[in-house]
Parts: C-alpha cells; sequence; structure tokens
C-alpha cells in the first residue's frame, strides 16, 4: 500500500498541499483530477519520494519512503513526470534501457534487452526502434517515456510495483489515449498499483477504480467514479456547471450545462 497521511507541502511560502489523506493499492487504478493548481503533480511527486513534504509523511508497505534506500525504492515505484526533457540523440530502444538502471538487480543484459522489447510492446513504440528519439513527435516521444518507466518496474521485484504518471495522456491521439489507459488498467489487474494524474474527467470515469478529487492543495472528495465525479461537487471545484449524461448501457459522460 501507498499512502499520505496528513500531508501539508509548502512552495516558495504558498501551501501547494494542505492535510492530504489517502490510500492507494495495487490492483487499482487511482486518478487524481481537479483544476489547475490543484496540487495535483505536487500530490503525485510527493508520493513518488521526488518532493519531501512541510508536514507528515508518505509510507510504501508501512514503511516511510524516507527509510527507503534510493535503489530500492526505484526498483518499486516508477513515474513519469510531464514534459521529459532528454537533449542527447539517443535511439528509441538505449531510451528505454534507462529505465533497467537501477543497481541491485540479477538480469543479465540479455534478459533486459527481453524486458525492453516487451516495454516496447505494450507502449506501442516497437516500430521505432532505432529512430533517433530526439526526431519522434512530442506523442511519440511520451510513448517511449512511458516504455521507460514500464521497464523500470517490469519484475515486480520485493512486492508489487508502482507507476505514477502525470498527464501521461498529454500529446496524445485519442486512439493512444484509450490504449494507453486501458493497458495501465491491464497491468493493475496483474499487481500493479497505478495512479495517474487526468484533466480529463470522462477518461478518469472510464478507467480509474478510485478518483481523488483536489481544489485548491485540499482533497474533497475520494472515492469511486460514481461518487466523487459527483455533478454538484465537480461544478463547485471547476468553478463551471456540469451534469452528467446518461448514455448506452447504465452509463454516463460529464458535460457542462
Amino acid at each position: 500500500m501507498l499512502a499520505a497521511r496528513d500531508i501539508h507541502l509548502t512552495r516558495q511560502g504558498r501551501a501547494v498541499l494542505q492535510g492530504i489523506n489517502l490510500q492507494a493499492h495495487p490492483g487499482r487504478v487511482l486518478a487524481l483530477i481537479g483544476p489547475n493548481g490543484a496540487g495535483k503533480s505536487s500530490l503525485l511527486g510527493a508520493l513518488a519520494g521526488w518532493m519531501a513534504p512541510s508536514l507528515g509523511e508518505v509510507s510504501l508497505d508501512g514503511k516511510p519512503l524516507s527509510a527507503w534506500p534510493t535503489m530500492s525504492l526505484a526498483r518499486r515505484r516508477a513515474m513519469l513526470s510531464q514534459n521529459v526533457q532528454l537533449g542527447f540523440a539517443f535511439l528509441v530502444e538505449e531510451v528505454v534501457m534507462l529505465g533497467r538502471t537501477p543497481g541491485g538487480r540479477h538480469a543479465t543484459h540479455a534478459q533486459d534487452a527481453v524486458i525492453v522489447e516487451q516495454a516496447l510492446r505494450l507502449a506501442q513504440v516497437a516500430h521505432l526502434r532505432g529512430r533517433n528519439y530526439l526526431e519522434l513527435s512530442g506523442g511519440e516521444q511520451q510513448r517511449v517515456q512511458l516504455a521507460r518507466v514500464l521497464a523500470q518496474v517490469w519484475e515486480q521485484q520485493d512486492g508489487p510495483a508502482w507507476l505514477l504518471l502525470d498527464e501521461p495522456e498529454a500529446g496524445l491521439d485519442i486512439a493512444h489515449q484509450h490504449d494507453m489507459l486501458k493497458q495501465m488498467r491491464a497491468l493493475s489487474r496483474r499487481g500493479y498499483g497505478v495512479i495517474v494524474v487526468l484533466h480529463d474527467l470522462n477518461l478518469a470515469a472510464r478507467y480509474a477504480d478510485e478518483i481523488a478529487l483536489l481544489t485548491q492543495g485540499r482533497l474533497v472528495r475520494l472515492g469511486t467514479p460514481d461518487y466523487a465525479l459527483d455533478a454538484q461537487a465537480l461544478s463547485k471545484v471547476y468553478g463551471l456547471v456540469l451534469d452528467r449524461v446518461p448514455v448506452n448501457q447504465g452509463q454516463w459522460i460529464v458535460m457542462p450545462r
């Protein structure tokens, strides 16, 4: 379990997160949603151990992240941040191989190569093998970076692995958005824990098991999509009147009134 207990985060004198409490479980997809500046990326960074909370604690399997050795933590969780910058003309497969660098593994180079190939296929970028990463489109680069973080935690070594993804659908066309989130849901069913920041409320409703709704650094709703995406709560948070409109087979979508 990955848990935040009474997390507060202050940056440059501004309260970014205020009293966040939540638990994420392996085998499930948790989506973080909310308007710009709500604290979604900051919360994801705190859950990954990239940002140290000003107050409170984040723990993995009951052990504070601060107590985890860096390499051990790297084998248990991988984070895909927004706008990853890479200034070297690596080949696509070399970028993905970077995910295999955390120490303490027992895999051979040949085994690493097999994992890289599997990650390339899962992220649907195997056809880009041999290409210069810098010459790819933004969406293609995003999918290659997804393959890199998958390769990092592929074995689920020493316990369930975690994928923390910050707007991974950004820059992708609609088909690849759905394909990517379908893959994340499938991975969760294989035991991975997935936490993903999303702006599209309907993608969150379709693929998340649980949703955390944030605004102004506070967690205002946490639960199933049916509960967290309450039209009245969303309207208040986003400052726009939103409705849940029924569609086929008892499903619904969120739309402006």
